[in-house]
């Protein structure tokens, strides 16, 4: 799933493509994922690329007055073409869900080398001005494109709590967060409405940098404890943005795999004590950590396991 980095990165990449230019077709291919009727989807069409945006892991292409805000959930991705076919795409088929063509530039396009396509500039076929298509793999569909006045009518962004890159993030902010949480740190960061744009993955990171149990009671942390979680936030984050700046969208996913420390690497050796990275699996998801680093060298309980077991 993307995730702050992720996002972060997108918007940034977007921002130097779209600013100044105008969408000529907006195209919905997977109905469902549109979440919003008025204004239609169709109000973008003649309208200007002015600004992008993130509000944790919601990307805000601002648009004359209105806002197109993506959420790509698990599953979802943009893919940025510097041409595209002028016939619409057929709704339905494929992974393809949104479709924004933009009109095409007087002058030759600065990125032209640039485009995510596969085969290249003009890879997708015919003639057609450059834009961008948003994806979704598999068949849990989540995926959730809004057209709105305001960001904070997708309910989404106004459920969302501090983002964690802002100045507002202070240790003091954190304490003030995890002070009589009962729940378990792990669920405290991915919970959107307290701290917005972690997800599992650098949730896992996060907690194996500060040497932290991902079922440490948020409550019963210390100040001090407090204090390296703060910190490890922060840095995590910022090192995953700055690795992942100025990288085409097609690039960014391994390169958020190769950066991981702990997720995703189960039975793989620990790259800092050299223990094997152990994994505790729900329904939907697992959680990958260290038991020397993060445990006191003691297993978690893997509850799913457990009762596969009996």
């Amino acid at each position: 799933m993307p995730e702050l980095p992720e996002v972060e990165a997108l918007a940034g990449f977007l921002t130097g493509r779209l600013a100044g230019r105008t969408v000529e077709k907006a195209h919905l291919a997977a109905f469902p994922a549109l979440k919003t009727y008025d204004p239609p989807l169709s109000a973008l069409e003649g309208l200007e690329f002015h600004d992008v945006t993130r509000h944790g892991k919601f990307l805000d292409l601002h648009a004359g007055d209105l806002h197109l805000i993506i959420h790509l959930a698990r599953a979802g991705w943009l893919r940025w073409h510097d041409s595209l076919p002028a016939t619409p795409p057929r709704a339905g088929k494929g992974p393809l869900a949104l479709r924004i063509r933009l009109t095409t530039p007087a002058h030759a396009d600065a990125h032209a080398d640039e485009s995510d396509s596969p085969g290249g500039p003009g890879s997708p076929g015919g003639p057609g001005g450059p834009g961008f298509d948003v994806t979704e793999a598999g068949t849990q569909k989540r995926l959730a494109i809004y057209v709105v006045r305001d960001p904070a009518d997708v309910p989404g962004i106004a459920r969302l709590g501090i983002d964690p890159l802002s100045p507002e993030f202070t240790a003091e902010a954190l304490a003030r967060l995890l002070d009589g949480e009962r729940r378990q740190i792990k669920g405290v960061l991915r919970d959107q409405g307290t701290i917005a744009g972690i997800g599992n993955a650098y949730s896992d990171e996060i907690l194996h940098a500060a040497r932290m149990s991902p079922f440490a009671l948020a409550a019963r942390l210390t100040q001090d404890d407090v204090a390296r979680l703060h910190d490890v936030i922060i840095s995590t984050l910022t090192d995953a943005v700055e690795r992942a700046r100025e990288l085409k969208p097609g690039e960014l996913k391994s390169e958020k795999k190769l950066g991981l420390r702990v997720h995703g690497r189960t039975g793989l050796p620990c790259p800092v004590c050299g223990d094997t990275i152990r994994e505790v699996s729900f329904s939907d998801s697992a959680l990958q950590y260290c038991p020397t680093c993060q445990t006191g060298g003691k297993p978690l309980a893997d509850r799913r396991l457990s009762r596969l077991l009996k």
